[in-house]
């Protein structure tokens, strides 16, 4: 992994967004060829400089930060993750029908369980937490497979699947070098753009309405919610660029308040409570409907891994995936069990917060813990989410649509990482997989005929789709035609 080049500085200021497990520039070193052996003493001079930045490092990751300082840092992390826990739970609360004061409470749930995960893998607890500065965040990926099992098998079933999917990623742990081959970015990808576009389908129903017939002011009331997040993301910068969701939403209600397009209805009640254990009764636990969360908490382990090593080049540790990743990992799974019980879907670790970290040159862990204890306080103070709980909805499908035709983006930016020349098979896999996986999606009744379990799997595009590229890539990796190196060129310039 690459990182951005940098002016060189004196020794006694050193850079803080510089990494110390970076190569030295061509300038500084000489030339192999020409190069004598090194000394005792210059040996000795390279060891002492590798000590003391590895010294550095540690304490940049593991510094503290006075007060004065902490608070306005840990509130710029906040601000910069804030909309995705509240746009995830109004998609939830506008897909499930759910009344305002359970959406308040779902809310609450939800940023409890962000600040709880953030000062689990900030600080550490045993070997759980990464003690790296990251967030935690309700996945959007994994909220779109938590409403597709809530509308197919009904939400007790879903917040068992959330459950299930948990104590699997637990459980698989010990084998993760081994799990974590069997999704490369080829798979990752077709995962990722399945689900992106299944989901802008149900966004769109929170527009529509399920008959699919959505009213003009509806539709238009969306449209200037997208439209004022582009404005929001073409126009700020820094922080303020990475709250667009959240700002389009604000603008979106305000818009329909002031012209009647939609109304602002907040839930009654005020102070602080907790969220509501169960909201959706007792969790139900079928195998073959939690398949698509099963399947998907498998491959989180190749995106955790990308995202661990992505943040410990950032503050300057030497990246371990083999002792970093499992830690972070199992906060996941054990904050996605609370959050199964409290009505949520599986929490993963973001890496939303890294390129703040590089803006402001602090890489310390205990700011994202500030910025988990501020979460906790927010999740905490009902107004605040009894508040939000009253924007209209179709507010919230303007909003949903441009976050999973976002991850259906990311999906298309996985697949541009793999190999899919046509000499190899990436492409007949990709071609096939995403074939199986759009099926369920353009002929809803293709597998009416089939067995239950048969029409669980195949029906779900995601699972299909997934499934279809795992046994791909293994199977003509291992047997199908080899990809030919390029010839050498011919010395004397003939063809």
């Amino acid at each position: 992994m690459t990182t951005p080049a940098t002016e060189p500085t004196p020794a006694s200021t050193p850079d803080p967004t510089s990494t110390p497990n970076s190569k030295p520039t061509p300038a500084s070193t000489s030339d192999s060829t020409s190069a004598s052996p090194a000394s005792p003493a210059s040996v000795a001079s390279v060891a002492s400089v590798a000590s003391v930045e590895a010294v550095e490092a540690v304490e940049a990751v593991d510094a503290t930060v006075p007060w004065r300082r902490l608070v306005p840092l840990s509130a710029q992390h906040v601000l910069a993750m804030i909309a995705a826990p509240v746009s995830t739970v109004f998609l939830v609360a506008g897909t499930l029908k759910m009344p305002p004061g359970a959406t308040a409470s779902l809310l609450s749930a939800v940023l409890l369980l962000c600040g709880a995960g953030a000062l689990l893998q900030s600080l550490g607890v045993w070997r759980i937490g990464g003690r790296l500065p990251f967030v935690m965040l309700p996945g959007g990926a994994a909220t779109a497979l938590f409403l597709q099992i809530a509308q197919e098998h009904g939400a007790p079933t879903a917040a068992g699947a959330v459950l299930l999917a948990a104590a699997l990623l637990l459980a698989v742990l010990p084998l993760y070098a081994r799990v974590v081959r069997l999704f490369p970015p080829l798979v990752m990808g077709v995962t990722v753009l399945l689900i992106g576009i299944a989901m802008i389908r149900v966004a769109a129903r929170l527009v529509t309405g399920p008959d699919g017939t959505g009213e003009p002011r509806a539709v238009l009331l969306a449209g200037l919610t997208v439209a004022a997040t582009v404005a929001a993301y073409v126009f700020l910068r820094g922080v303020w660029r990475q709250t667009s969701v959240l700002i389009g939403m604000a603008a979106g209600t305000a818009v329909a308040v002031a012209t009647g397009l939609g109304a602002f209805t907040p839930a009654a009640g005020s102070g602080f409570a907790l969220p509501a254990l169960l909201p959706f009764g007792t969790p139900r636990f079928d195998l073959l409907a939690a398949l698509p969360l099963l399947v998907f908490s498998l491959t989180t382990l190749a995106e955790i891994t990308g995202q661990t090593v992505l943040n410990s080049e950032t503050v300057g540790r030497t990246p371990t995936p083999e002792r970093d990743v499992p830690r972070v990992a199992r906060a996941d799974a054990v904050v996605s069990l609370a959050g199964g019980l409290f009505g949520t879907s599986l929490m993963v670790t973001s890496a939303e917060n890294i390129g703040i970290g590089r803006l402001t040159g602090v890489r310390s862990r205990f700011v994202t813990a500030g910025a988990g204890a501020l979460l906790v306080v927010l999740g905490l103070a009902t107004p605040v989410s009894r508040a939000l709980a009253g924007i209209p909805e179709a507010v919230v499908g303007g909003s949903a649509l441009v976050v999973y035709a976002v991850i259906a983006v990311m999906g298309v930016e996985m697949l541009r990482r793999a190999d899919l020349s046509g000499t190899g098979t990436g492409s007949l896999t990709a071609a096939l997989a995403l074939t199986v996986g759009l099926l369920p999606l353009l002929t809803p009744d293709l597998y009416a005929g089939f067995p239950g379990w048969a029409r669980t799997i195949l029906g779900s595009g995601v699972v299909a789709g997934t499934l279809t590229a795992v046994v791909l890539t293994a199977l003509l990796g291992r047997f199908g035609p080899r990809k030919e190196d390029p010839a050498p060129p011919d010395p004397h310039g003939r063809e």
